[in-house]
């Protein structure tokens, strides 16, 4: 069967729309968890809302330098215990609001979480007589080509992003409950 002059272009077009769905690359993924806490949100704030504090509280966290304070355009860099180094940008922090939302700076370190760059928000909120951390995550995978090791896949970074989540909250609530620090 031959194709007319005017249906070649609408079958190349399509044939092109194809081979482009197949290779449109990662998608971004998505991870949030959650902890109650039984502290005001005032007290949880002020353990958890100093940026360059995140290791005096999250127990996978070796060391955190910081400068700028809390301001935006602030940075802090994350040594965790297991290897590797997380840089990381400070893009909005709300005091009152008891939120700050930050990004990857730098190039990934995919031994520290396999994902080739991320944003995230913490928010603190009342809940009840306490409180309620968020904390939510937007990633791409370690690897962004077609098709990724297991290693550096969008299942990889999920988890990896889920694990240093739920271990930083686990810590705050023990940090903001007790009023011990991990460090």
């Amino acid at each position: 069967m031959r194709l007319s002059h005017l249906a070649r272009p609408a079958a190349f077009a399509l044939a092109l729309a194809a081979t482009m769905a197949l290779a449109h690359g990662p998608t971004p993924q998505k991870v949030s968890q959650s902890i109650a806490i039984k502290a005001s949100p005032d007290a949880v704030w002020k353990v958890a809302g100093d940026f360059a504090g995140i290791g005096r509280w999250h127990p996978g966290v070796a060391k955190a330098t910081g400068e700028g304070g809390n301001k935006e355009g602030a940075g802090r860099t994350l040594t965790l215990k297991t290897g590797g180094t997380l840089k990381e940008g400070l893009d909005e922090w709300k005091g009152e609001a008891r939120s700050y939302s930050y990004r990857m700076s730098g190039e990934p370190d995919l031994k520290a979480l396999p994902v080739s760059s991320y944003s995230a928000t913490l928010t603190v909120s009342p809940d009840g007589d306490g409180a309620k951390v968020e904390w939510m995550g937007r990633f791409y995978r370690g690897d962004t080509g077609n098709e990724p090791p297991d290693t550096l896949s969008d299942e990889a970074g999920r988890e990896a992003m889920n694990r240093f989540f739920a271990e930083g909250l686990k810590g705050l609530k023990a940090a903001a409950e007790g009023g011990k620090a991990t460090q």
